[in-house]
């Protein structure tokens, strides 16, 4: 018997396969709660990293993976063959925007440069208006600590307003991460303008 879907989660990961395993368990234990919770996985395709360990775990656990992935990922063998539902873009913006469009929700795992212009993107769009969704940084073991104390130092120099600092919510643990989904606080933050 098929879950009810609550919403989609746009998960941004890494698609790096050489890292510490603690990193690969969270992603697979997020995506094994967000399909016990009756969330949908929205990501970018990939068969590696956390990438490909979320969606794991989101699978094997009964849930649903959306992937979306742009043609020259899939021309270089880079979508992960389990995924059953993939949509391929012409491009990396498409699949950002599409992503986008599609979340009810969106986790940061950590990554690279990749995954942090995803992140930090969503957070411009978020301070425009433009996305209103959750944005929760699942921040596993620190990793995100450097990126949060730069934008809190931002705050303090006056390049962001003190209310932005609300426009994400930061989570140790994957059950601490699906929490703060369940929970969907609305925030309140002044306009950049």
């Amino acid at each position: 018997m098929k879950r009810e879907i609550r919403g989609n989660v746009c998960v941004f990961a890494a698609s790096s396969a050489n890292i510490e395993s603690r990193y690969l368990a969270d992603a697979h234990e997020l995506g094994t709660l967000l399909a016990r919770g009756g969330w949908r996985c929205v990501n970018g395709g990939g068969a590696v990293g956390l990438m490909g360990a979320v969606t794991d775990g989101t699978l094997d656990a009964g849930g649903e993976v959306t992937g979306v992935i742009p043609k020259f990922m899939v021309d270089n063998g880079w979508c992960y063959d389990r995924l059953q539902d993939v949509i391929v873009t012409v491009d990396m913006h498409q699949r950002k925007q599409m992503m986008s469009d599609m979340a009810d929700a969106v986790i940061a795992l950590p990554g690279g440069v990749g995954t942090l212009e995803e992140l930090l993107e969503t957070l411009t769009w978020r301070q425009l208006g433009l996305v209103k969704v959750p944005v929760i940084i699942l921040n596993t073991l620190g990793y995100y600590d450097a990126l949060l104390s730069m934008l809190s130092h931002a705050i303090d120099e006056g390049f962001m307003k003190t209310s932005h600092s609300q426009l994400w919510q930061v989570a140790a643990t994957p059950a601490e991460a699906v929490r703060l989904l369940d929970e969907n606080r609305p925030v309140q933050f002044e306009s950049k303008y």
